[in-house]
């Protein structure tokens, strides 16, 4: 009896402050902000296990839609300093969580996170160096991150922070870019409308190459700027954070292959069409996901055995008892995974 209460007292005592519900991390919205048509901020207050982040990275979200949890991977756009915490939701058309945020959460509402993760932004020797910050869309929320940082810590010296839109009023965290850069003479702000012109950008920034950037945009955009750098010698200078997923090569053609998966005793049939985590979600199951990018690690698995194909590198591999990340693997042979 007394353990039947104990357990009636827990449900009401999560009900009312789920914020606060060990072990997972939760935060409550205190503020959602409207940055431009399609993109809002939602500042948080996470409970007392998240454990922070460094200025670059993100956090997963999960919510749950129609009786199905998701989970995607948002950028972190508050600085580490900050009491609160915020990441910012461009909406996707045809989207299935950032839509859903946008119409649906309002403060009060809580929200299940990840803890942070990635390894985007400056090192501690790099914050005094000259930068270059390039961001497109939705890509501007590490970098308004470590720019806040920056701030923060009085180290805005000498930052080129150029920004590709393709109207003014998609400009995320447009007024307060202009105000910091008001602020600080060592900022200097390049709102670009349009698409990324190489020739432009060089005669802008002609010490690009001299300069630790960190690039975050639309894949087409940061494959233009990758071979801009490796061409002047400067891959090295460049710092990448994907804010897109890699394109699915056509399947190659023969017989569909078989994808045992050990722990549910059962064999999906691979068609070579997709990545394996679309595979294994078409045959009914539901494996934990996050980013579908490539970048969070929640889908990670172990591969007992079979050829897999990395579909961000193209990587084949078939080395046995390997971790791989079913967002961006195709089967290229029978598998074994231990899910």
């Amino acid at each position: 009896m007394q353990s039947h209460t104990f357990r009636a007292l827990s449900r009401r005592l999560l009900r009312l402050h789920p914020a606060d519900s060990p072990p997972e991390i939760r935060a409550r919205v205190v503020e959602v902000l409207t940055e431009t048509p399609d993109a809002r901020t939602f500042v948080l207050r996470p409970n007392r296990h998240w454990t922070g982040h460094r200025a670059g990275q993100h956090t997963t979200v999960e919510v749950e839609i129609d009786g199905v949890r998701h989970r995607r991977c948002y950028s972190i756009s508050s600085a580490p300093s900050d009491r609160h915490l915020a990441i910012t939701v461009k909406r996707v058309a045809g989207g299935r969580v950032s839509p859903w945020l946008h119409a649906h959460v309002r403060p009060g509402h809580v929200l299940r996170l990840g803890p942070a993760a990635g390894d985007f932004g400056l090192e501690p020797a790099e914050v005094a160096a000259p930068l270059l910050l390039l961001g497109g869309g939705s890509g501007v929320t590490p970098l308004m991150s470590i720019l806040r940082d920056l701030v923060d810590r009085g180290a805005v010296r000498d930052v080129v922070f150029v920004i590709h839109a393709r109207r003014r009023d998609d400009v995320i965290f447009g007024r307060e870019l202009e105000a910091i850069a008001a602020r600080h003479a060592g900022l200097r702000l390049l709102v670009e409308l349009g698409d990324l012109d190489e020739v432009r950008l060089a005669r802008q920034v002609p010490d690009f190459a001299a300069r630790t950037t960190l690039l975050c945009g639309p894949g087409g955009m940061m494959e233009r700027v990758e071979r801009m750098w490796t061409g002047a010698g400067a891959a090295a200078r460049l710092r990448r954070e994907h804010f897109a997923a890699p394109p699915v090569p056509t399947p190659a053609p023969g017989a569909p292959v078989a994808v045992r998966l050990t722990g549910a005793a059962r064999t999906v049939i691979a068609d070579g069409a997709g990545t394996l985590l679309e595979q294994l979600e078409r045959a009914g199951e539901r494996p934990p996901s996050g980013c579908r990018i490539g970048i969070c690690q929640t889908c990670k698995c172990r591969k007992q055995s079979g050829v897999v194909e990395n579909l961000r590198t193209g990587a084949i591999s078939s080395d046995p008892d390997e971790d791989i990340q079913l967002c961006i693997s195709r089967a290229r042979s029978e598998l074994r995974l231990a899910l």
